[in-house]
C-alpha cells in the first residue's frame, strides 16, 4: 500500500505547520546531502522560516566556496537584479531580510568575510520574491 497523495495548499493548523516544516526542512537537507554523495557534487541549503528563523547545510563544500562559485558564474544576472531591486519596494521582505541580517551575523557568520557570502544569500532570497 502506497501514501497518499496529499493537497499542496496552507496548513492551517499552526502546530501541525511547524511539525510539517521540520519535518520536511530535515528530509530536504537529507536529500541534499544524499546528493551530495551519490554524485560527487557541492550542495548548498538555505530555509528561513515564517518566522524569520535561518537555517543552512552544505555538503561536499564548505558554503562560502559554493557562494562564491555561484556568484562567478552568475554575476551579469546579480548585477542587473541589484538594480531591478532598487527600483522596487517590497517593505515586507525588506524587514524580513533584514531582522535574518542581523540574527545571522551574530551566529552564523561572526567574520566579516563570511558576511560577504550573507548578503549575496539574501540576494539569492529576494530573487525568490515575485
Amino acid at each position: 500500500m502506497g501514501r497518499r497523495k496529499i493537497e499542496i495548499k496552507l496548513i492551517e493548523n499552526k502546530s501541525s505547520r511547524q511539525v510539517t516544516f521540520s519535518k520536511r526542512r530535515t528530509g530536504l537537507i537529507e536529500k541534499a546531502r544524499q546528493l551530495s554523495v551519490l554524485c560527487e557534487s557541492s550542495v548548498a541549503v538555505l530555509v528561513v522560516s515564517a518566522s524569520g528563523k535561518l537555517y543552512n547545510s552544505s555538503s561536499g563544500d564548505n558554503m562560502t566556496n559554493i557562494i562564491d562559485r555561484y556568484e562567478i558564474q552568475h554575476a551579469g544576472e546579480l548585477r542587473s537584479l541589484d538594480l531591478a531591486e532598487k527600483t522596487r519596494s517590497y517593505l515586507p521582505h525588506n524587514e524580513l531580510l533584514e531582522s535574518v541580517k542581523r540574527l545571522a551575523l551574530r551566529r552564523l557568520f561572526p567574520s566579516s568575510s563570511d558576511q560577504k557570502v550573507f548578503f549575496f544569500l539574501c540576494l539569492l532570497m529576494t530573487m525568490q520574491q515575485p
